[in-house]
Protein backbone atom coordinates (compact mmCIF):
# COMPACT_ATOMS: atom_id res chain seq x y z
CA UNK A 1 0.00 0.00 0.00
CA UNK A 2 2.57 2.41 1.02
CA UNK A 3 4.39 1.60 -2.86
CA UNK A 4 1.06 2.46 -4.28
CA UNK A 5 0.67 5.25 -2.46
CA UNK A 6 4.29 6.99 -3.32
CA UNK A 7 3.51 6.20 -6.92
CA UNK A 8 0.59 8.20 -7.09
CA UNK A 9 2.22 11.04 -5.25
CA UNK A 10 4.83 11.23 -7.64
CA UNK A 11 2.81 10.86 -10.89
CA UNK A 12 0.31 13.83 -9.43
CA UNK A 13 4.02 15.59 -8.88
CA UNK A 14 4.84 15.40 -12.49
CA UNK A 15 1.36 16.28 -13.76
CA UNK A 16 1.60 19.59 -11.71
CA UNK A 17 4.83 20.30 -12.50
CA UNK A 18 4.00 20.04 -16.43
CA UNK A 19 1.17 22.17 -15.92
CA UNK A 20 3.36 24.92 -14.58
CA UNK A 21 5.66 24.93 -17.32
CA UNK A 22 2.97 25.07 -20.02
CA UNK A 23 1.42 27.86 -18.09
CA UNK A 24 5.05 29.61 -18.11
CA UNK A 25 5.72 28.84 -21.75
CA UNK A 26 2.01 30.49 -22.43
CA UNK A 27 2.78 33.30 -20.75
CA UNK A 28 6.40 33.96 -22.27
CA UNK A 29 4.64 33.72 -26.04
CA UNK A 30 2.10 36.33 -25.11
CA UNK A 31 4.48 38.54 -22.99
CA UNK A 32 6.39 39.70 -26.36
CA UNK A 33 2.88 40.32 -28.22
CA UNK A 34 2.07 42.34 -25.37
CA UNK A 35 5.39 44.31 -25.70
CA UNK A 36 5.24 44.83 -29.28
CA UNK A 37 1.63 46.03 -28.82
CA UNK A 38 3.04 48.52 -26.42
CA UNK A 39 5.57 49.63 -28.67
CA UNK A 40 3.88 50.40 -31.86
CA UNK A 41 1.58 52.45 -29.71
CA UNK A 42 4.46 54.11 -28.34
CA UNK A 43 6.05 54.71 -31.68
CA UNK A 44 2.86 55.31 -33.87
CA UNK A 45 1.96 58.51 -31.14
CA UNK A 46 3.84 60.94 -33.12
CA UNK A 47 2.32 63.63 -31.28
CA UNK A 48 -0.34 64.75 -34.06
CA UNK A 49 -4.00 63.56 -32.59
CA UNK A 50 -6.85 62.26 -34.80
CA UNK A 51 -9.17 64.80 -35.67
CA UNK A 52 -12.13 64.96 -33.21
CA UNK A 53 -15.66 66.14 -34.50
CA UNK A 54 -14.92 69.85 -33.78
CA UNK A 55 -11.89 70.03 -35.63
CA UNK A 56 -13.80 68.42 -38.95
CA UNK A 57 -16.65 70.68 -38.34
CA UNK A 58 -14.42 73.67 -37.89
CA UNK A 59 -12.21 72.39 -40.96
CA UNK A 60 -15.75 72.30 -43.00
CA UNK A 61 -16.47 75.99 -42.08
CA UNK A 62 -13.19 77.32 -43.41
CA UNK A 63 -13.42 75.32 -46.58
CA UNK A 64 -14.20 77.94 -49.58
CA UNK A 65 -17.08 77.04 -51.90
CA UNK A 66 -15.98 77.45 -55.49
CA UNK A 67 -18.82 75.44 -57.11
CA UNK A 68 -21.05 78.99 -57.89
CA UNK A 69 -18.20 80.52 -59.49
CA UNK A 70 -18.80 82.70 -62.45
CA UNK A 71 -15.12 83.30 -63.13
CA UNK A 72 -12.20 81.17 -62.53
CA UNK A 73 -8.43 80.63 -63.38
CA UNK A 74 -6.62 77.69 -62.10
CA UNK A 75 -2.83 78.46 -61.92
CA UNK A 76 0.19 76.34 -61.06
CA UNK A 77 3.21 77.87 -59.15
CA UNK A 78 6.35 76.53 -57.95
CA UNK A 79 7.72 77.76 -54.46
CA UNK A 80 11.70 77.35 -54.32
CA UNK A 81 12.19 77.10 -50.79
CA UNK A 82 16.33 78.34 -51.42
CA UNK A 83 14.39 82.12 -51.00
CA UNK A 84 14.56 83.77 -48.05
CA UNK A 85 10.36 84.58 -48.23
CA UNK A 86 9.93 80.59 -48.30
CA UNK A 87 12.20 79.60 -46.02
CA UNK A 88 9.64 78.74 -43.23
CA UNK A 89 8.27 75.79 -44.92
CA UNK A 90 12.27 74.61 -45.31
CA UNK A 91 13.82 75.09 -41.66
CA UNK A 92 14.03 73.37 -39.58
CA UNK A 93 15.06 70.44 -41.91
CA UNK A 94 14.84 68.03 -38.48
CA UNK A 95 12.67 68.43 -35.53
CA UNK A 96 14.23 71.27 -33.13
CA UNK A 97 12.47 72.19 -30.12
CA UNK A 98 8.89 70.59 -31.32
CA UNK A 99 9.72 72.07 -34.61
CA UNK A 100 9.11 70.56 -38.01
CA UNK A 101 8.92 71.99 -40.82
CA UNK A 102 6.34 70.97 -43.41
CA UNK A 103 7.28 67.78 -45.60
CA UNK A 104 8.37 66.33 -42.16
CA UNK A 105 4.90 66.97 -41.02
CA UNK A 106 3.43 65.44 -43.87
CA UNK A 107 5.28 62.94 -43.97
CA UNK A 108 4.61 61.57 -40.45
CA UNK A 109 0.84 62.20 -41.28
CA UNK A 110 1.36 60.00 -44.13
CA UNK A 111 2.95 56.96 -42.40
CA UNK A 112 -0.13 56.73 -39.64
CA UNK A 113 -2.26 56.81 -42.48
CA UNK A 114 -4.20 60.49 -41.45
CA UNK A 115 -3.96 61.58 -44.67
CA UNK A 116 -4.18 60.16 -48.36
CA UNK A 117 -1.89 61.24 -50.84
CA UNK A 118 -2.67 60.86 -54.68
CA UNK A 119 -0.57 60.15 -57.70
CA UNK A 120 1.41 62.71 -59.81
CA UNK A 121 0.34 62.94 -63.36
CA UNK A 122 2.05 64.91 -65.86
CA UNK A 123 -1.67 66.89 -66.70
CA UNK A 124 -4.59 66.64 -65.22
CA UNK A 125 -5.00 65.40 -61.14
CA UNK A 126 -7.76 63.29 -59.60
CA UNK A 127 -7.91 63.25 -56.34
CA UNK A 128 -10.08 59.64 -56.21
CA UNK A 129 -9.56 56.03 -55.09
CA UNK A 130 -8.47 54.91 -58.29
CA UNK A 131 -5.85 57.08 -58.33
CA UNK A 132 -4.99 56.88 -54.41
CA UNK A 133 -0.96 57.14 -53.88
CA UNK A 134 0.87 53.70 -52.63
CA UNK A 135 2.52 55.00 -49.40
CA UNK A 136 4.95 51.95 -49.75
CA UNK A 137 5.40 52.66 -53.31
CA UNK A 138 6.50 56.55 -52.09
CA UNK A 139 9.13 54.71 -50.43
CA UNK A 140 10.80 52.74 -52.65
CA UNK A 141 10.58 55.38 -55.05
CA UNK A 142 12.72 57.89 -52.82
CA UNK A 143 14.70 55.01 -51.18
CA UNK A 144 13.56 55.29 -47.55
CA UNK A 145 13.95 52.62 -45.19
CA UNK A 146 10.48 52.06 -42.92
CA UNK A 147 9.34 48.59 -40.94
CA UNK A 148 5.53 48.27 -41.94
CA UNK A 149 2.86 47.12 -38.89
CA UNK A 150 -0.24 45.18 -40.94
CA UNK A 151 -3.72 47.08 -39.72
CA UNK A 152 -6.82 45.97 -38.89
CA UNK A 153 -8.90 44.53 -41.49
CA UNK A 154 -9.96 46.86 -43.83
CA UNK A 155 -7.45 49.74 -42.65
CA UNK A 156 -4.47 50.45 -44.14
CA UNK A 157 -0.73 49.80 -42.68
CA UNK A 158 0.94 51.97 -41.19
CA UNK A 159 4.94 52.90 -41.27
CA UNK A 160 7.40 53.23 -38.81
CA UNK A 161 10.26 55.53 -39.96
CA UNK A 162 13.14 56.74 -38.50
CA UNK A 163 13.26 60.79 -38.04
CA UNK A 164 16.75 60.76 -39.90
CA UNK A 165 15.62 58.41 -43.08
CA UNK A 166 12.72 61.31 -43.75
CA UNK A 167 14.46 63.23 -46.76
CA UNK A 168 13.26 66.74 -45.14
CA UNK A 169 16.64 68.37 -46.23
CA UNK A 170 16.27 67.18 -50.16
CA UNK A 171 12.71 68.71 -50.54
CA UNK A 172 13.78 72.04 -52.24
CA UNK A 173 10.45 73.14 -53.77
CA UNK A 174 7.15 72.49 -54.27
CA UNK A 175 4.06 72.52 -56.71
CA UNK A 176 0.75 75.13 -55.73
CA UNK A 177 -2.12 74.28 -57.58
CA UNK A 178 -4.26 77.54 -56.57
CA UNK A 179 -7.65 78.79 -58.27
CA UNK A 180 -8.52 82.40 -58.21
CA UNK A 181 -12.34 82.92 -58.52
CA UNK A 182 -14.97 85.84 -58.60
CA UNK A 183 -18.63 84.09 -57.01
CA UNK A 184 -21.23 86.19 -57.64
CA UNK A 185 -23.95 85.16 -55.08
CA UNK A 186 -21.37 86.54 -52.30
CA UNK A 187 -19.40 89.19 -54.48
CA UNK A 188 -16.20 87.73 -53.34
CA UNK A 189 -12.50 87.42 -54.98
CA UNK A 190 -10.27 85.23 -53.25
CA UNK A 191 -7.93 82.85 -53.92
CA UNK A 192 -8.14 78.94 -53.13
CA UNK A 193 -5.48 76.45 -52.36
CA UNK A 194 -6.49 73.37 -53.89
CA UNK A 195 -3.58 70.96 -53.79
CA UNK A 196 0.68 71.11 -53.14
CA UNK A 197 3.06 68.73 -54.14
CA UNK A 198 6.51 67.90 -52.90
CA UNK A 199 9.31 67.61 -55.16
CA UNK A 200 12.65 65.72 -53.76
CA UNK A 201 15.84 66.84 -55.33
CA UNK A 202 19.12 64.16 -55.65
CA UNK A 203 22.23 64.07 -57.15
CA UNK A 204 23.21 61.35 -58.97
CA UNK A 205 25.61 60.91 -62.20
CA UNK A 206 23.30 62.93 -64.97
CA UNK A 207 23.65 65.75 -62.43
CA UNK A 208 20.40 67.41 -60.24
CA UNK A 209 16.98 64.78 -60.66
CA UNK A 210 13.77 66.23 -59.59
CA UNK A 211 11.35 64.05 -58.74
CA UNK A 212 7.45 64.99 -57.73
CA UNK A 213 6.51 62.37 -55.12
CA UNK A 214 2.79 62.81 -55.16
CA UNK A 215 -0.22 65.53 -54.80
CA UNK A 216 -2.03 66.12 -51.65
CA UNK A 217 -5.46 68.05 -51.29
CA UNK A 218 -4.47 70.94 -48.81
CA UNK A 219 -8.08 70.55 -47.14
CA UNK A 220 -6.70 67.10 -46.06
CA UNK A 221 -3.86 69.00 -44.23
CA UNK A 222 -5.32 72.24 -43.10
CA UNK A 223 -6.48 70.81 -39.54
CA UNK A 224 -3.25 69.74 -38.94
CA UNK A 225 -1.59 72.87 -40.31
CA UNK A 226 -3.40 75.17 -38.42
CA UNK A 227 -1.50 74.86 -35.00
CA UNK A 228 1.78 74.04 -36.90
CA UNK A 229 3.70 77.85 -35.80
CA UNK A 230 6.25 79.01 -37.92
CA UNK A 231 8.60 81.88 -37.59
CA UNK A 232 8.15 84.12 -40.92
CA UNK A 233 11.02 86.96 -40.39
CA UNK A 234 14.73 87.47 -39.14
CA UNK A 235 13.74 90.32 -37.41
CA UNK A 236 10.90 89.00 -35.56
CA UNK A 237 12.02 85.61 -34.03
CA UNK A 238 8.23 84.87 -32.13
CA UNK A 239 6.33 82.07 -33.85
CA UNK A 240 2.74 84.54 -34.44
CA UNK A 241 1.87 82.38 -37.72
CA UNK A 242 1.14 78.93 -38.75
CA UNK A 243 1.41 77.31 -41.83
CA UNK A 244 -2.20 78.03 -42.75
CA UNK A 245 -2.05 81.31 -42.19
CA UNK A 246 1.52 81.27 -44.29
CA UNK A 247 -0.32 79.77 -47.77
CA UNK A 248 -3.80 81.76 -46.45
CA UNK A 249 -2.10 85.07 -46.74
CA UNK A 250 -0.14 84.00 -49.80
CA UNK A 251 3.26 85.14 -47.69
CA UNK A 252 5.07 82.85 -50.13
CA UNK A 253 6.78 83.71 -53.23
CA UNK A 254 5.97 81.51 -56.42
CA UNK A 255 6.58 81.56 -59.81
CA UNK A 256 3.46 80.51 -62.26
CA UNK A 257 4.84 77.51 -64.43
CA UNK A 258 1.69 76.92 -66.02
CA UNK A 259 -2.06 78.29 -66.13
CA UNK A 260 -5.39 75.33 -66.63
CA UNK A 261 -5.73 75.27 -70.53
CA UNK A 262 -7.68 73.32 -73.02
CA UNK A 263 -4.00 71.88 -74.58
CA UNK A 264 -2.51 71.04 -70.80
CA UNK A 265 0.59 72.58 -71.95
CA UNK A 266 3.07 74.83 -69.94
CA UNK A 267 4.61 77.91 -69.92
CA UNK A 268 7.92 77.13 -70.81
CA UNK A 269 6.12 75.55 -73.86
CA UNK A 270 4.44 78.48 -75.46
CA UNK A 271 7.65 80.85 -74.27
CA UNK A 272 10.58 78.74 -74.69
CA UNK A 273 12.95 81.76 -74.18
CA UNK A 274 13.67 82.89 -70.84
CA UNK A 275 12.50 86.62 -71.21
CA UNK A 276 9.31 85.79 -73.04
CA UNK A 277 8.59 83.44 -70.43
CA UNK A 278 9.25 86.16 -67.54
CA UNK A 279 7.07 88.38 -69.92
CA UNK A 280 3.95 85.83 -69.58
CA UNK A 281 4.17 85.52 -66.19
CA UNK A 282 3.79 88.85 -65.47
CA UNK A 283 1.04 89.42 -68.16
CA UNK A 284 -0.96 86.93 -66.34
CA UNK A 285 0.07 88.87 -62.62
CA UNK A 286 -1.03 91.61 -64.52
CA UNK A 287 -4.45 90.31 -66.02
CA UNK A 288 -5.49 89.01 -62.33
CA UNK A 289 -4.80 92.14 -60.81
CA UNK A 290 -6.77 94.31 -63.72
CA UNK A 291 -9.77 91.88 -62.80
CA UNK A 292 -9.94 92.09 -59.91
CA UNK A 293 -9.99 96.09 -60.21
CA UNK A 294 -12.68 96.11 -62.64
CA UNK A 295 -15.60 93.93 -60.66
CA UNK A 296 -16.67 96.65 -58.60
CA UNK A 297 -17.52 100.43 -59.33
CA UNK A 298 -15.38 102.95 -58.36
CA UNK A 299 -16.75 106.79 -58.57
CA UNK A 300 -15.06 109.11 -61.11
CA UNK A 301 -12.26 111.35 -59.92
CA UNK A 302 -12.13 114.02 -62.40
CA UNK A 303 -15.86 115.23 -61.11
CA UNK A 304 -15.00 114.99 -57.96
CA UNK A 305 -11.50 117.14 -57.99
CA UNK A 306 -13.57 119.21 -60.08
CA UNK A 307 -16.27 119.64 -57.33
CA UNK A 308 -14.03 120.10 -54.21
CA UNK A 309 -11.68 122.66 -56.06
CA UNK A 310 -15.28 124.80 -56.67
CA UNK A 311 -16.06 124.55 -52.98
CA UNK A 312 -12.87 125.34 -51.87
CA UNK A 313 -12.68 128.32 -54.85
CA UNK A 314 -16.23 129.41 -53.11
CA UNK A 315 -14.85 128.60 -49.40
CA UNK A 316 -12.27 131.61 -49.95
CA UNK A 317 -13.99 133.90 -51.25
CA UNK A 318 -16.45 133.86 -48.73
CA UNK A 319 -14.03 134.03 -45.80
CA UNK A 320 -12.24 136.99 -47.89
CA UNK A 321 -15.95 138.60 -47.77
CA UNK A 322 -16.04 138.24 -44.16
CA UNK A 323 -12.70 139.26 -43.21
CA UNK A 324 -13.29 142.61 -44.97
CA UNK A 325 -16.44 143.27 -43.15
CA UNK A 326 -15.05 142.66 -39.84
CA UNK A 327 -12.03 145.33 -40.99
CA UNK A 328 -14.28 147.82 -41.52
CA UNK A 329 -16.35 147.79 -38.67
CA UNK A 330 -13.57 147.81 -36.88
CA UNK A 331 -12.47 151.20 -38.76
CA UNK A 332 -15.67 153.05 -37.76
CA UNK A 333 -16.07 154.45 -35.05
CA UNK A 334 -18.80 156.36 -32.84
CA UNK A 335 -18.47 159.98 -33.35
CA UNK A 336 -18.71 161.95 -29.65
CA UNK A 337 -21.73 164.66 -29.83
CA UNK A 338 -20.65 168.16 -28.96
CA UNK A 339 -22.02 169.82 -25.45
CA UNK A 340 -24.15 172.65 -26.14
CA UNK A 341 -23.61 176.65 -24.92
CA UNK A 342 -25.91 176.45 -22.36
CA UNK A 343 -25.37 172.98 -20.14
CA UNK A 344 -22.80 173.43 -17.08
CA UNK A 345 -19.24 172.92 -17.68
CA UNK A 346 -18.04 169.30 -16.41
CA UNK A 347 -15.71 169.46 -12.96
CA UNK A 348 -12.77 166.49 -12.50
CA UNK A 349 -12.57 165.40 -9.39
CA UNK A 350 -9.32 164.35 -8.45
CA UNK A 351 -8.57 162.54 -4.86
CA UNK A 352 -5.79 163.94 -2.64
Amino acid sequence: MKRLFYILVAVSTVFTTASVYAQDDNTERRSPQATRGQRETVERNSGLPDLTARAQDMNERMTQEIGNARWMRVIYREIDLTKEENAPLYYPTRPMNGQKNLFFLIFQLMSEGKVAAYEYLDGYEAFDDAHRADMKTILDRAYIYYDEIPGRPGEQPSYILNESDIPSEDVLSYYVKEAWYFDQHNSVFDVKTLAICPILTTGGDFGEQRMPLFWLPYENIRPYITNAYIMTSNLNNAKTFTIDDYFRRRMFDGEIIKTENLMNRTLQQYYPEPDSLRIAQEQIETQLKEFQSALYWKPDTTTQVAVTAKEKKTATKSARATKSSTKETKTKAPKAQSSSSGSAPVRSVRRR
